[in-house]
């Protein structure tokens, strides 16, 4: 199969057609209903550039580099053979993928910052990315025994649930959103890898293809579990409600970028070193042999990643956030309600429209349906599902007794039934979609506009509240994407008996 790889001109292309849509909302915006004082718009322009450029520079890297080691890294555990080295490989590379993943840097820097340092960044990556380990080793088993997807998801949010009811309110929010976080341009190429590299062992070919699917979707349910398990375990307790909304920086543009840029260089360095680490042992172990021109790709590769991360985690935190942290304060403390929900509702289309990981999905979805569920029925139905869940979630702000489980909790039960009606393959591309819609511009912009809209509603919490929008986005695939299998099975079925 040949893989295309873009140029960097066509990287940049891609990136800029993902934030253009954010950026033209918030032009509006400060023109009309928000204004922007003082430093913002200038940190917001600066912010946009880093953001553009250092996306599409780590995006070319991921491609060139980080990608080609995880499927290295994949099929020689794959073709290993051997239970015990699959499980721990599975562990390490999992610990060591999840700590790289650049959205749940974002998201943990941002509940460091609204818990008041209550749950630290490093601690709580940590905490995510070994549950991520340990369910992504019970997926990887799970392939190798041909055990259903339906089971072993079903068993996992049950879990999930007992653990919600016991662990403190505010903690169910931060778990769903790092779940969702978690799965993003690292991580999930790191994860399909694995499993294709484990499910191509299979000699049955229909089964592969159902088994290289839910890896993600099965991984993700790790981040939850950790995070609740973790506040029940060491009696974290309740965050205390009366932390201030953090403050948005005054500092200008060129002031912000050199404040934000060094830590950055040191927490990517750090992400990234294990993954790196990995791949150097298995070439020196000869493990698998890579020709010089790959290797000379991969390293570059890694620079590139290095690079291109560095730059967009400064842009994003050194003024993309704080701008849609003011436009939902702006909006809650000054306009009616109406005017935030509908905002609310268009940042959730474009949200959608502008994750280039959507089109991956509509293109896997048309081709193992031969066309019967067409491009446009699936971007349809993820553009108003995220428009709703972005809504929804900011209807919990201003709503007073809507909860976060309020909207979850059926969600998932629909999500749930419904996987014991809908063919497997599409359980484990709508369950793996999560991490689709959940992209970059919602842990930045949109849970960024979520916190500012909590900081401007009187009587709402920033965590309680202002957190759990990624998780919403995250649930919409997993119902939408399996009615787009129901009406696949059910047309399937009339071509059968026509």
């Amino acid at each position: 199969m040949l893989t295309h790889f873009m140029t960097p001109l066509e990287k940049l292309k891609e990136t800029l057609f993902s934030v253009a849509p954010i950026v033209a909302i918030v032009i509006v915006l400060s023109v009309t209903l928000a204004p922007l004082e003082g430093p913002l718009p200038g940190r917001f322009a600066l912010g946009t550039a880093l953001l553009v450029i250092g996306l599409a520079v780590f995006l070319l890297g991921v491609d060139i580099g980080l990608t080609p080691i995880g499927q290295l890294l994949g099929h020689t555990i794959g073709h290993s053979g051997k239970i015990a080295v699959v499980i721990s490989a599975t562990l390490a590379l999992g610990l060591f993928i999840s700590i790289a993943e650049p959205d749940l840097h974002i998201y943990a820097t941002q509940v460091e910052t609204v818990t008041g340092g209550m749950l630290g960044k490093m601690f709580l990556v940590v905490v995510v990315s070994l549950g991520i380990a340990v369910l992504l080793t019970i997926g990887m088993v799970r392939i190798i025994r041909s055990i259903p997807l339906k089971f072993i998801l079903l068993a996992s949010y049950v879990l999930v649930a007992i653990l919600g009811v016991i662990a403190p309110t505010e903690y169910l929010a931060i778990s769903f959103d790092a779940s969702g976080a978690t799965t993003g341009a690292l991580t999930v190429p790191f994860i399909l890898a694995l499993a294709a590299g484990v499910s191509s062992m299979k000699k049955d070919s229909a089964r592969a293809e159902a088994d290289a699917f839910g890896l993600v979707a099965i991984a993700s349910v790790g981040a939850i579990i950790a995070v609740l398990a973790t506040a029940i375990i060491f009696q974290l307790g309740e965050i205390p409600r009366d932390i201030p909304a953090p403050e948005v920086s005054d500092l200008g543009p060129l002031a912000a970028v050199a404040h934000e840029a060094p830590r950055q260089f040191r927490d990517v360095a750090l992400g990234l070193t294990p993954i790196l680490g990995s791949f150097l042992v298995g070439l020196v172990a000869r493990f698998f042999k890579v020709g010089r021109t790959k290797l000379r790709g991969i390293i570059f590769g890694v620079i590139f990643s290095y690079l291109g991360l560095v730059i967009f985690l400064t842009g994003v935190n050194a003024g993309f956030m704080d701008v849609g942290r003011t436009i939902g304060q702006v909006l809650a403390a000054e306009r009616p309600a109406a005017v935030l929900l509908a905002v609310a509702f268009v940042l959730g289309l474009v949200t959608i429209l502008a994750e280039p990981a959507v089109y991956v999905l509509m293109d896997q979805v048309e081709d193992v349906t031969s066309g019967s569920v067409g491009r446009r029925a699936v971007m349809v139905s993820l553009a108003l599902g995220v428009g709703i869940a972005v809504m929804l979630s900011t209807a919990r702000v201003i709503v007073p007794g809507l909860e976060l489980w309020h909207i979850l909790l059926p969600g998932y039960v629909i999500a749930i039934a419904m996987m014991f009606f809908v063919p497997e393959l599409f359980t484990g591309i709508a369950f793996d979609s999560g991490g689709v819609a959940s992209g970059p511009m919602t842990a930045t912009f949109v849970l960024a506009f979520a916190q500012g809209a909590a900081a401007g509603t009187p009587g709402a919490n920033v965590v309680i509240d202002g957190l759990g929008v990624i998780a919403t986005v995250a649930m919409t695939p997993l119902i939408a994407i399996q009615i787009l299998g129901l009406i696949y099975s059910i047309k399937t079925r009339k071509g059968t008996h026509a």
